[in-house]
């Protein structure tokens, strides 16, 4: 999950900028996107979006009320022909499925459009193998509801490539539960590759949220620092052939993969 939990980087605004690009293409020589704003805006809680949700544990034998388990993690359905993946973070994630539910929609404690069990997890070999942050993204593939596909009940997002320069409107759901998810909307830029915006008041939980440009989910709040440990850099892992070549093994239905515990490897 996010590791706002670690000891948070002391930055000034000037050091922000700096990064972000903003004197580099003052002096003519950026050219991969800045922040839009000298004074990054907070992100606030909105009205819950059908087709993004919160990452659970499994109620243990169904015991226990939804409610009483935290979620972890954010996620959202990603448009595909087969109508039942789900796209997060790769350090969200761990085993091979049953042990993760999603809940779309999730609002205060209420799961209006059901929970849906995982059933499969597909991650690149680069995270398999080493934790590669520029491959954290994870696909889960879902069971279907009263012989429906999640997608066919909530709806989804294509997937799209990042353009650095363009806004891009974050989700996510801060851990713990009876809460609605946080968004914030701001220029999207690169930091060594990695989709980079700023905003204040994202937290755990965030990780695995969508980046929404023009519809398209183009990010997952991820990647480097795994999604960031100071007060306002947000980021997502690059997306791009390999995220869809990812997309695409997933929606061919094959054989998943066993997903190692990432959220261990702090980063900051």
């Amino acid at each position: 999950m996010r590791n706002h939990g670690c000891v948070p980087r002391i930055v000034t605004l000037v050091t922000r900028l700096c990064a972000a690009g903003v004197l580099l293409t003052a002096l003519g020589l950026g050219g991969t996107g800045t922040a839009t704003a000298a004074t990054p805006p907070t992100a606030q809680q909105t009205v819950p979006i059908s087709s993004v949700g919160t990452l659970f544990f499994p109620s243990v034998l169904g015991l226990f009320p939804l409610l009483h388990f935290p979620h972890f993690c954010s996620a959202s359905v990603v448009h595909s022909a087969s109508r039942d993946l789900v796209i997060t973070a790769a350090h969200c994630v761990y085993g091979i499925g049953p042990t993760i539910e999603f809940v779309p929609g999730y609002d205060k404690g209420a799961a209006p459009y059901g929970v849906w069990d995982a059933r499969r997890i597909y991650i690149d070999p680069a995270w398999k193998k080493g934790f590669d942050t520029r491959h954290d993204v994870a696909i889960l593939r879902v069971a279907p509801r009263a012989g429906r596909k999640i997608e066919d009940v909530v709806g989804a997002s294509p997937l799209g490539v990042p353009h650095a320069g363009t806004n891009v409107t974050v989700l996510g759901y801060k851990l713990g539960s009876g809460d609605r998810p946080l968004t914030c909307t701001n220029g999207l830029y690169l930091t060594d590759g990695y989709s980079s915006f700023d905003c204040a008041g994202y937290t755990d939980g965030v990780s695995g949220g969508p980046w929404l440009q023009s519809g398209s989910v183009v990010g997952v709040t991820g990647g480097l620092e795994q999604g960031g440990c100071g007060e306002y850099a947000e980021y997502s892992a690059p997306f791009g052939d390999d995220v869809a070549a990812l997309l695409a093994r997933a929606e061919a239905g094959g054989p998943g993969d066993v997903a190692p515990l990432g959220w261990l490897q702090k980063s900051c």
